[in-house]
Order: C-alpha cells, then sequence, then structure tokens
C-alpha cells in the first residue's frame, strides 16, 4: 500500500522494521512494527485479531474499535509522526482505502530496575533512585505527588534521536515567567541528538561558560519532589536517570536529602561541617604558600621550627612543590575514576601511599605539602558537587598565594564572591538567602530548621504560592 510504503522508504535498509501483509474484513492491511522495541505478544496478538476478524471494516476507526480495543489505539495522518512512533516502539497499522495511520501503544523494552543512585546514598530515607525510562521516572514522581496541579509538558529534543524531554512543575506553585522561559529556551534547540541530560544544560543556563553549574542535578525522586514543592522546575529526559532543576541557588550543593531524615540539630552541625570543609579544602594550600613565602612570622615558633626541618634541602620552592603535589593528586584521582572498579581501589592506593613516601624519602616534596594537600583533598569530598570547580579554585588560590601572599589571597577571594554574587539564573540570585540577604530562608539555609517552623516557601525561589503549610 502507498501509505505504507511511504513509511518504509524513509530507512536505509529494511533490516530495521517488520512488515506483515494480511487482509482483514476483506482489505488489504500492513503491520509494520520494530522488533527491538515493540512487544512481541502485542504483535502477535494484533496480527492474529485481523486474520481472525470476519465482520466489515469500512476505516481505521472500526480496526481501533472493533479489533483491538484492548490496546491504546491513536489514528494520525502525518506520516512522519508515524514513523517518529514506530521508531520508538509503537506498532504501526494501515488498511487499504484509509490513507491515515492507526498507532498501537505496544512499547517494550528492557530497562534497568529501581536501585538506591551510587551517587546520593542515604543511611536513612528513601533509597529508590531514577533510572533511563522516562514513563517510570514520570511514574514516581507522579506516585509522591497526587495533586492535579502537577503539570508534564513534553517535548521532543534532537533531529536524529527524537529525545523524550517532560518539562514537570506545580502549576498552583511555580513562577508561570519561568516556566514559560525555560520552555522557550527548550523549543530552540536545534541539534542532531541529545543522550544524556547533561547536552540541554548548556542551553538553559544563563552562562553556560561560567566555571559553576547553574542548574540542579539529582537523581532521587524525593529530592526532586521536594524541589517541585517549592516552585522549581524538573527537566527529565529519556535515557538519563538526571533530572535537572530550576531555579537554583549555591546553597543547594551544601544540602543533602538525609538532612531532613535525622534530627535538626544534627543536620546544622553537618551542614556547618560542609561549609567549613568547604573553605579549608579551597583555602588551605595557599594559605600556606602564602605563610610560607611572605608571612612566616605569623606561623608559630614550634611549627616553624618542624617545617625549616622538613623542607630543609628540598629542590622545589614551596609554591611548586605544593602545586606539584596538587596537580599529582588530581592525576591519581582522575586515573583511579576512569580505571575498572578493582583496578582504581588499587591505583589511588599505590599513588596516595607508595608514590607519596617514596617522593618524600626521596626528598622531592615534604612531608607538611602531602599532609596540606591530603587534607585539603579529603575537605573537598564534604561536598561532592562542588568538586570540580573548587578543585580549580584551589590551584589558583595557590598561585595567587604564592606570588602575592595574604593580599592576593584575600583580593582573588573577593573577586570570586564578587563573581558568583552577579550570578542570577530564573530570577534566583546565586548567593541568596546571603546575597541579597532574605532572613526568611536562613532557617533552612545554614541552620536545618525544624518543619513546623517552615511555614513559608523560600523566597529565593520564584513561586506564586508562599504558603507552605498553615
Amino acid at each position: 500500500m502507498e501509505n505504507a510504503r511511504r513509511i518504509t522508504d524513509k530507512f536505509t535498509t529494511q533490516d530495521n522494521i517488520v512488515t506483515r501483509v494480511t487482509r482483514c474484513g476483506g482489505k488489504e492491511c500492513t503491520v509494520l512494527v520494530q522488533p527491538d522495541l515493540s512487544d512481541a505478544e502485542a504483535a502477535r496478538a494484533i496480527v492474529y485479531s485481523l486474520v481472525n476478524y470476519d465482520g466489515e471494516i469500512s476505516s481505521l476507526d472500526d480496526f481501533s474499535e472493533k479489533c483491538v480495543f484492548e490496546y491504546d489505539v491513536t489514528v494520525s495522518e502525518d506520516c512522519d509522526e508515524a514513523t517518529d512512533d514506530l521508531l520508538s516502539g509503537d506498532i504501526i497499522v494501515c488498511l487499504e482505502g484509509d490513507e491515515r495511520y492507526a498507532i498501537v501503544n505496544a512499547r517494550s523494552y528492557t530497562t534497568r530496575g529501581i536501585v538506591e543512585p551510587p551517587t546520593e546514598t542515604v543511611m536513612r530515607g528513601p533509597r529508590e533512585g531514577f533510572i533511563e525510562d522516562l514513563k517510570t521516572n514520570l511514574s514516581l514522581l507522579e506516585r509522591r505527588i497526587k495533586s492535579p496541579d502537577f503539570a508534564i509538558d513534553r517535548l521532543t529534543v534532537g533531529r536524529k534521536t527524537k529525545t523524550g524531554v517532560a518539562v514537570c512543575y506545580i502549576s498552583s506553585v511555580a513562577d508561570k515567567r519561568v516556566v514559560k522561559k525555560l520552555k522557550k529556551r527548550l523549543k530552540k534547540i536545534d541539534i542532531d541528538g541529545i543522550v544524556d541530560s547533561n547536552y540541554l544544560v548548556p542551553y538553559i543556563e544563563e552562562r553556560p561558560y561560567s566555571l559553576f553549574s547553574q542548574t540542579g542535578i539529582s537523581e532521587k525522586p524525593d529530592i526532586v519532589a521536594a524541589k517541585l514543592l517549592e516552585g522549581r522546575v524538573a527537566i527529565l529526559i529519556d535515557g538519563s536517570p538526571m533530572v535537572v532543576t530550576v531555579p537554583f541557588v549555591l546553597i543547594e550543593e551544601f544540602q543533602s536529602g538525609e538532612d531532613y531524615y535525622q534530627r535538626s540539630t544534627y543536620g546544622t552541625f553537618i551542614r556547618l561541617l560542609r561549609y567549613f570543609g568547604l573553605m579549608l579544602a579551597t583555602l588551605l594550600p595557599g594559605l600556606y604558600i602564602a605563610l610560607q613565602n611572605f608571612h612566616y612570622t605569623l606561623i608559630p615558633v614550634r611549627f616553624m621550627i618542624t617545617l625549616v626541618s622538613a623542607i630543609k634541602g628540598l629542590p622545589l620552592s614551596p609554591m611548586a612543590e605544593t602545586l606539584f603535589v596538587l596537580v599529582l593528586f588530581e592525576i591519581i584521582r582522575e586515573a583511579s575514576v576512569r580505571m575498572p572498579r578493582a583496578v582504581g581501589m588499587a591505583m589511588s592506593i599505590v599513588g596516595a601511599l607508595v608514590l607519596g613516601e617514596t617522593a618524600v624519602n626521596a626528598g622531592l616534596i615534604s612531608s607538611p605539602a602531602v599532609m596540606i594537600t591530603a587534607l585539603s583533598s579529603i575537605a573537598l569530598f564534604t561536598v561532592p558537587n562542588l568538586i570540580g570547580p573548587m578543585s580549580v579554585l584551589r590551584l589558583a588560590y595557590a598561585l595567587v598565594g604564592g606570588l602575592f601572599g595574604l593580599y592576593g589571597l584575600i583580593i582573588a577571594v573577593m573577586f570570586s564572591i564578587h563573581y558568583v554574587s552577579a550570578l542570577n539564573g530564573y530570577g534566583s540570585p546565586y548567593l541568596a538567602p546571603f546575597a541579597p540577604l532574605v532572613f526568611t530562608d536562613f532557617k533552612d539555609a545554614v541552620e536545618r530548621g525544624v518543619f513546623p517552623e517552615m511555614k513559608k516557601r523560600p523566597r529565593s525561589i520564584p513561586n506564586t504560592n508562599e504558603t507552605r503549610q498553615a
């Protein structure tokens, strides 16, 4: 049939699809199936229903009502739409005398099971994680937000991949301007393919070349649901377990889902520890170099004696030595991540223990430099999502501290704060609620406030309904 041929002619090879021609109700009928993505049982049931139907069929409307009424069937006149649905796993039925296409929802393909994501493990709280199937991910959110206000806007991005994208928000809470702006940017994307959510991030960020990410990323449905309830918008991409959320502020990096599943006092202590750990990780190497080069009189005498005896006879300057150890650590970390898990563990042990101890014994680097770098690196992992930008800043601060001392280091930190405070995405200042000051949001910034006190939604996030609870 001509309408079936219009679809098959689009394929370079005919091995991609299976075509079955039969007769139904005295008319020729063609069934098109993508065997790798369609349900085989559904395909057999449809063909069996067509062959054994002894009534009359005048159009595809009769086909959907009389032959395969147990399946979800839509009729379309668009050949391109039918082809896209066929490539997604639907079954296409063409009937003689009807130029339209019957699209039978029969998608079925293997997906990964719902398990706890490795990037956001918790001791307490839900252990479900998103997977690479969009339908499953949406069901995980819909099970948590049982409200007719929960809106899902579906888009398709990518000329070749035709990747499904779902924009999720709560219509009675989310700011309509944020939703409109986000959807407008997504519709403007003109690219061959999208294979992961991180492909979309540069298109929706205000400053895609910035060192800091301006979008949130999460693999856990409970975290995304909580962000939606605060007025944010979530972007789910078919084929990716990473869900992107906007607007985004920096303090979200210091918050963990587990903070809300334990006592507020301990959650506050852990958050303070994260803030201190990040400052220690970023500034400690630069401070160590600046004190050695320019401000050694500020070092306590006992520590100064130990330090002088440790660095005596070293061929490298304090700045060169510390930068060498920092770069060496980054190389070891990257190698341990890229290697297979078993080999990577051995690589990190060999690099951290054997190589470091050998370099100290050989007189290339000093023990204090190794200790400072190790302490800084361990503290960096208190905020895992900021490892990338803070590793770059740590190297920059170490270089500035070695060249200009404490004054240069202070100016560099002030410049970094000024740069970060200028970031603003979808109406949310990046350093809110600290810059600008939003006092009502402080109860969930550094302190983890108790739930009865958090009656209002964060004002740092644009929303249309500030009242969270009576």
